[in-house]
């Protein structure tokens, strides 16, 4: 799993040979330039998933149900349903919350959990779980949200033997983001694993790419030989 934006993305990943896109709440943090995801709406999320669908041909989609979107059940399925009518095929939300995701389940859309480190409500971006309470109410919490029919649970930023003691008492697949080898998937934000997000970089993130610095670097090229008058040429003119 990765996570997609725009139409091109999506299908270079879905070329590429993806399982799933995660359409994620952090399209705040990368695309529209907001401190974190607690300012993405829900006509955010429905717009860049529309633009993903497009681009996506064979990949599976999940829309990230975005901030004060799911309260109340009824809330949380009629907004689940505008994910779906935009190109989702199942929705993901943070916690625990048995009402809320019995009432998408119960018409019949797909549900991922999240569990541990929980961006929209946190107050820091610290790992959870490491203490033996915590550990034991993520685990807790693993076991109802896969009794209550979720397909799949982010685990994000837990220890890797936690993470591997959930995966091996769950049915749903586990799908990790700082939660070590033993989930059954892993995702990552793909702004940060092709090298384009500046700053500090978390320790889980792995960068396979630094497009920044290409992207940069084309730039600057560009500039210099427009100025020079390099560019456009003759090859690159029309007669």
């Amino acid at each position: 799993m990765l996570t997609a934006y725009d139409y091109q993305m999506a299908g270079i990943l879905d070329e590429a040979g993806i399982d799933t896109i995660l359409v994620g709440d952090s399209l705040g943090n990368v695309v529209l330039g907001y401190e974190g995801t607690r300012q993405v709406t829900m006509d955010d999320m429905v717009r860049h998933i529309q633009a993903v669908a497009r681009g996506s041909e064979r990949a599976h989609i999940v829309g990230d149900m975005p901030i004060a979107s799911y309260d109340t059940p009824s809330d949380a399925l009629s907004n689940a349903k505008r994910l779906v009518d935009a190109g989702a095929d199942s929705v993901k939300l943070e916690g625990l919350k048995p009402d809320i995701i019995r009432a998408i389940l119960s018409s019949g859309i797909p549900v991922v959990g999240h569990l541990g480190l929980l961006p929209q409500t946190a107050e820091d971006l610290k790992v959870r779980g490491k203490t033996g309470d915590e550990a034991e109410r993520i685990l807790r919490d693993a076991v109802e949200l896969d009794q209550l029919g979720v397909y799949a649970i982010v685990l994000e930023c837990i220890p890797l033997m936690l993470a591997k003691k959930i995966t091996e008492s769950v049915k749903a697949l586990t799908i990790g983001i700082g939660a070590g080898p033993h989930c059954d998937g892993q995702v990552l934000v793909i702004n940060d694993m092709l090298g384009m997000t500046p700053g500090h970089r978390p320790r889980h993130v792995k960068r396979y790419a630094d497009l920044r610095k290409v992207v940069g670097d084309a730039a600057q090229r560009y500039i210099d030989e427009v100025k020079s008058g390099a560019f456009p040429d003759d090859e690159h003119s029309f007669h």
